[in-house]
């Protein structure tokens, strides 16, 4: 059997529901300490977290990063196997966090000792960075990691995260950077009355209407090269009186903007906010930035995995940015260079998730190149 295999089917028996790690990372965490690796747990308000690394202070710090939570199941009785206990079937593995992403977590794990085995003094310094909540709010945990690393004065050079970026066949997609994510919370205040006097009332559904379709059909920017154009999506929408013969006092909407790093977030809400000025809307919006855009780019990280992909899968893989979030926009922030690079995603979050097994191994190995192709 696949040493990734079989660790792989050992952490997703494991029920590590975002934020709970169920024993994944002490798995993971005394693996890498046979191995030769330093340990620092770093867990905070119920999530678990842990900084590892092999090698001397020398440069660069090559990170591996990932988390070992994993979405709900959902209805349990729709999957043809439970989903906590691994099931080989046709090729496959089924479990939850088969894709996304307990398979890159083992991967990166048996490719590095791997390396270590191979190559005890390397140059340069190997990491990982784990959290267990990567999947919920990501509050406390990679943030928490880079945190106690900027504390510590430990720079990150080059950091490959194992989310499911793959799309069709493993290799194809890598990405070099996220799209941000900005939330509004709308509030548009009208005047309760009775339905059959509205002119007696100020009806907040109708005067929002024009302003809503503007902000619907507003071009925010046409994209580029690696960004998709920005996008503004309604997600929610409600009013009520509490009875049919009433027209509501308010109407609340709450929309979302993915937008990449030629905006930013105060741009966002200026021009959001201009626009139901100009629609004479009274009206309180509440903003969350969830998440900041990153961009690393094709530089020495992307280079040495298309590299990589073309030696160990024979193909051209293709730099992106889509999707939704990652954690590694908290390491970006530090100046480190990001790739995400993982196996196919078509699965991920779903009922039967799972991965080809004889991806795992080819996943172990183009990590291991990644290793040798910067640290040796």
């Amino acid at each position: 059997m696949s040493e990734t295999l079989a660790l792989l089917e050992e952490l997703i028996r494991l029920p590590s529901v975002t934020p709970n790690d169920a024993g994944c990372q002490t798995i993971l965490s005394q693996r890498l300490q046979t191995a030769g690796c330093q340990v620092i747990h770093l867990n905070q308000h119920g999530v678990h977290n842990f900084w590892a690394w092999h090698g001397a202070n020398s440069e660069p710090t090559v990170v591996f990063a990932g988390h070992s939570d994993v979405v709900p199941p959902g209805a349990e009785g729709e999957w043809h196997s439970p989903p906590f206990i691994p099931s080989r079937r046709d090729g496959y593995l089924y479990g939850r966090g088969a894709a996304d992403m307990k398979s890159g977590l083992a991967a990166m794990t048996v490719a590095t000792e791997r390396f270590i085995r191979q190559h005890p003094k390397h140059p340069g310094r190997i990491g990982f960075i784990v959290t267990s909540d990567e999947e919920g709010e990501a509050i406390h945990g990679t943030q928490a990691v880079v945190h106690y690393l900027q504390q510590q004065h430990i720079p990150l050079h080059y950091c490959i995260v194992g989310e499911a970026t793959s799309n069709e066949q493993l290799g194809d997609a890598i990405k070099i950077g996220r799209r941000g994510s900005l939330y509004g919370d709308l509030t548009v205040w009208g005047k309760q009355g009775h339905i059959a006097y509205p002119h007696l009332a100020d009806n907040p559904i109708h005067r929002s209407f024009s302003a809503l379709q503007t902000l619907t059909r507003m071009e925010w920017d046409r994209g580029n090269e690696y960004f998709t154009p920005t996008s503004f999506q309604i997600y929610e929408i409600h009013a009520s009186s509490g009875a049919s013969n009433m027209i509501p006092h308010a109407l609340q909407v709450r929309f979302n903007f993915r937008y990449a790093p030629i905006h930013t977030p105060e741009q966002l809400q200026k021009t959001c906010e201009h626009i139901l000025e100009e629609h004479g809307l009274r009206y309180d919006v509440k903003w969350c930035d969830s998440s900041q855009p990153f961009f690393s780019g094709e530089k020495k990280l992307a280079r040495v995995c298309q590299q990589a992909i073309q030696e160990i899968c024979q193909i051209t893989t293709k730099s992106n940015t889509y999707g939704g979030t990652s954690d590694g926009r908290f390491i970006a922030a530090t100046g480190c260079e990001v790739i995400e690079l993982g196996p196919v995603n078509h699965s991920a979050h779903q009922i039967d998730e799972h991965i080809n097994m004889d991806d795992l191994e080819r996943l172990t190995q183009l990590y291991y190149r990644i290793l040798e192709h910067l640290l040796v």
